[in-house]
Formats: C-alpha cells, sequence, structure tokens
C-alpha cells in the first residue's frame, strides 16, 4: 500500500493578526499538485528514507512516525513501518513533513478500514500542524483560523490547470518568516472563485521571505515573466513559488534554470 504525499500550494496567504496563543491568524487558499513524495506501507517498523531529499531528513523521529504513534494511540491495530521517497525540498513551504504525516495518516486509516473524512483524523493532524489537515483532503480548500478550519471549495476551474513549482535551492523555516511579518492586516481573503480570488490576493509573507532569502524575489520574477502565465505566487512561508499556466505547452516551454529545483504537474481536482 502506499500513497502520494501530495505537494501543497498556497493560491493565496493573508495574515491578519497575531493570536495570544502565538499563532497566527490566517485566511489562505490551499491547492494541491498531483504529484509528491511517496510513503509505502513496510513490514519492518520504523521509518526508512530514500530519494533526492532523504538527506535533509534521515529517518527517526518526524513527522510521519508521530502521526503513526498518534493514530494508533486513538484507533489502536498493528505497529506499521513505512518507506518514504522523499521528492520534495524540506523547508520549502509546499508541505514537506505535513503532507508525509498526512499520507501516513490516510495510509494507516486505509489498512484499517477507517473512514478517509473521520473528524479524529483532522484531529490528530490538527495536533500534528496546522498544514496537516489540509493535507489530509488534498484537494482544494479554503483555510482559516491556523489554517486548519477548513472549507470546501469548487475547484472547477483550477483541476487540471498547469502548475510549475519552483525552488531556488534554499531551505526557509517559517519560524522567521512569521517573525519578518510587519503585523499590517492589509484586509481580508474574498470570497468566490477560487482563482479569481486567488489573482485578487496575495502573500503577506512573500515580503519577509525575500528579505531573509533574495534569491525568492529573482524566482518570481522569472516566473512572471513567462509566456502563458495565469498567476505566480510564493507557496506559504517559501522559498518555493509557483505559477500557473493557461496549458501545459505553456509551461513546458518554461525552461528553468539548471541551479533551481522544479517540478512541472498539474492541480489536483
Amino acid at each position: 500500500m502506499f500513497e502520494t504525499a501530495f505537494a501543497k500550494i498556497n493560491l493565496a496567504l493573508h495574515v491578519r493578526h497575531r493570536r495570544a496563543d502565538g499563532y497566527h491568524a490566517i485566511e489562505t487558499l490551499f491547492a494541491f499538485a498531483e504529484d509528491g513524495d511517496v510513503l509505502r506501507l513496510t513490514d519492518a517498523e520504523g521509518l526508512s528514507v530514500t530519494g533526492p531529499f532523504a538527506a535533509a531528513i534521515g529517518g527517526g523521529d518526524n513527522l510521519v512516525t508521530r502521526a503513526a504513534e498518534a493514530y494508533r494511540a486513538r484507533f489502536g491495530g498493528a505497529a506499521a513501518g513505512f518507506a518514504l521517497d522523499k521528492r520534495l525540498p524540506v523547508a520549502a513551504g509546499i508541505g514537506g513533513g505535513s503532507a508525509d504525516a498526512a499520507a501516513a495518516l490516510r495510509l494507516l486509516a486505509r489498512r484499517d478500514g477507517v473512514a478517509a473524512d473521520h473528524p479524529d483524523l483532522h484531529a490528530i493532524g490538527a495536533e500534528l500542524g496546522a498544514d496537516v489537515p489540509a493535507c489530509l483532503v488534498s484537494r482544494t480548500v479554503r483555510g482559516d483560523g491556523r489554517g486548519d478550519a477548513l472549507r470546501a471549495v469548487d475547484d472547477a476551474g483550477l483541476a487540471g490547470m498547469a502548475l510549475l513549482l519552483v525552488n531556488p535551492n534554499v531551505p526557509l523555516a517559517t519560524g522567521p518568516v512569521f517573525a519578518g511579518w510587519d503585523g499590517v492586516d492589509r484586509g481580508a481573503l474574498a470570497e468566490g472563485e477560487p482563482l479569481v480570488v486567488a489573482q485578487a490576493a496575495r502573500n503577506d509573507l512573500a515580503l519577509p521571505a525575500c528579505h531573509l532569502r533574495p534569491e525568492i524575489e529573482a524566482v518570481l520574477d522569472w516566473l512572471s515573466a513567462q509566456e502563458g502565465v495565469v498567476l505566480a505566487r510564493m507557496s506559504g512561508s517559501g522559498a518555493t513559488c509557483f505559477a500557473l499556466f493557461a496549458d501545459d505547452a505553456a509551461r513546458d516551454r518554461a525552461v528553468v534554470p539548471p541551479h533551481w529545483w522544479a517540478l512541472a504537474t498539474r492541480i489536483r481536482g
């Protein structure tokens, strides 16, 4: 049994204020690529990691093993081992460990016949991280609160859309980016058709991220200049940026500089 840990993007990310619990209140539109890391159930307990970004996380305790422990504490069942093919860069604003943890929860639920929408899976996900509930769904959704209060949206205009992810091969931790936010509330995320809303929206973390990693601005400028781009933006807290294209052919005409990581894919519907 295996699950894809689908890469996450934030079509928009509005930071409204810092909450009393230390988290930031955000409004975001999550969408997911058709591709990502691949997680398999194995006979051996623990976690083995292979793939181009394996060295960045290693084995042992991480969100996958913590997700499995939390699942077993709630649902019981046999112990599980996992093999992770780590294809996505880490500390990159595209889900990473959150998507891997969500894939582990989906795998275990499928193994044990637990409904994919069981509320306890969402609760476990929210305890593991703010992005994990959205990654459990891995469909276009709106996120409020910490990003874990989810609402369904109509993704008909996005599903299957050509998507290019680009990372300048620099990691960027979330904490310093949020710490660099200037605290200015620039307004709410609108309601409506997700692509239209996203085009009129913003990512409030882009400016502090670019201050920390100027390479991000170069990626954004390059993506915005490509023919056929419908939307170009940084995802999450960076450093990965993305572009939505009018079609696959336009996406594939964009020749990414060789010193950057890239993934040509589509929006998962």
